[in-house]
């Protein structure tokens, strides 16, 4: 009987504190979410005030997490107020601790996005005269991502110091960090050295994102700056992927380093009977008639004399290198036609002399 007693006190002593453990969580959880309830609606009239989506990002970003985030709060605030045994709150603090690591690296990692969200949106990379934006979405771009990886490093030592069998481990190495850290070094020499030239070029910015360039013979656009490689996109689609070394340690070309407007030359050759200033009008009649030309520059010279021909080098403006290929293009076909139809016996020829004797 006496027994039976004992087993009841102790059922009742457990269902107890499993009901205060309980009412303290829902008291606590309460707060946070009417707490939670009043930046949600406070969030929503600043947007609309406002007019922008930002306030809309902050709340499908952070809703989640800061709410888990609560949770942890609650069961930590909870399990401290109760008088659980000495082993069951140490697994419970440990859990915990690591989960307010998790969730609160989440948080960061979502913070800094909204941070280069609102930043980025103020600038417009797809206008014409887009340097100062490229400047500002490369720099976000590998910002972002050195942020990113910072925090998920800190968030990993912090929760492997949670574990005190593991700071041992942690004080045995750095007593042998000497020779290790020299073994490292040699082994991920051309990682840590893509690493920091990701870093230089966001700092330096030789290139970026959208500008033209000419590498490895190669035409093509800046599609993605990552921190060990990037991505260029040639003009026939392809994709050519280069470490992010290449743009610090080779020679290159940047068609849009300082601005997008860039010149365009047609070369024509033809016999020496050509009317210069014919071709002259005609260009100009040409450039009038098509917005490809910025009107910038328009020179017509004669840059060459051979035995057979004579070089003609028209000399055009655009606002950025694919318009600039195509005012080349239709120039060239142009004057072509007007030679053909004005001039048929001013295309190039070879001559023979015959003598009768």
């Amino acid at each position: 009987m006496e027994t039976i007693t004992n087993f009841l006190n102790i059922d009742y002593q457990s269902l107890n504190e499993l009901i205060g453990f309980i009412i303290k969580f829902s008291i606590f959880q309460l707060i946070f979410i009417v707490l939670i309830f009043f930046l949600i609606r406070l969030s929503k009239r600043l947007e609309h005030k406002s007019e922008n989506d930002f306030y809309l990002r902050i709340r499908k970003n952070l809703k989640l997490p800061a709410f888990l985030l609560t949770i942890t709060i609650s069961l930590w605030l909870t399990i401290s107020l109760s008088s659980f045994s000495q082993g069951i709150t140490f697994v419970a603090g440990k859990i915990l601790t690591i989960l307010f690591i998790i969730i609160l690296s989440w948080i960061l990692i979502s913070f800094v996005r909204l941070v280069k969200f609102l930043v980025l949106k103020q600038y417009d990379i797809n206008q014409k005269d887009n340097l100062k934006a490229r400047k500002i979405y490369t720099q976000f771009k590998i910002i972002e991502r050195v942020l990113i990886i910072l925090i998920a490093i800190i968030a990993i030592s912090l929760i492997l110091m949670t574990f005190s069998g593991i700071r041992q481990i942690g004080m045995s190495l750095i007593a042998s960090a000497g020779v290790t850290g020299i073994i490292i070094g040699l082994a991920a020499q051309k990682i840590i050295g893509g690493v920091l030239a990701g870093i230089q070029i966001a700092i330096t910015q030789p290139i970026r994102l959208d500008d033209v360039v000419i590498v490895e013979n190669e035409w093509g656009r800046i599609e993605e700056i990552n921190l060990t490689y990037v991505v260029v996109k040639i003009w026939d689609e392809r994709r050519l992927v280069l470490p992010s070394t290449y743009f610090i340690e080779k020679p290159f070309q940047n068609w849009t380093r300082t601005n997008s407007n860039i010149l365009g030359t047609v070369f024509i050759y033809t016999d020496y009977n050509i009317d210069f200033d014919a071709i002259r009008t005609e260009m100009d009649r040409l450039l009038k008639k098509t917005n490809l030309w910025d009107g910038r520059v328009k020179v017509l010279q004669v840059t060459n004399a051979t035995e057979k021909t004579v070089e003609t080098r028209l000399l055009v403006s655009a606002t950025d290198a694919p318009t600039a290929w195509d005012l080349r293009v239709y120039l060239r076909e142009g004057i072509l036609k007007f030679i053909g139809k004005e001039f048929p016996d001013s295309l190039p020829k070879t001559r023979v002399i015959v003598n009768n004797n």
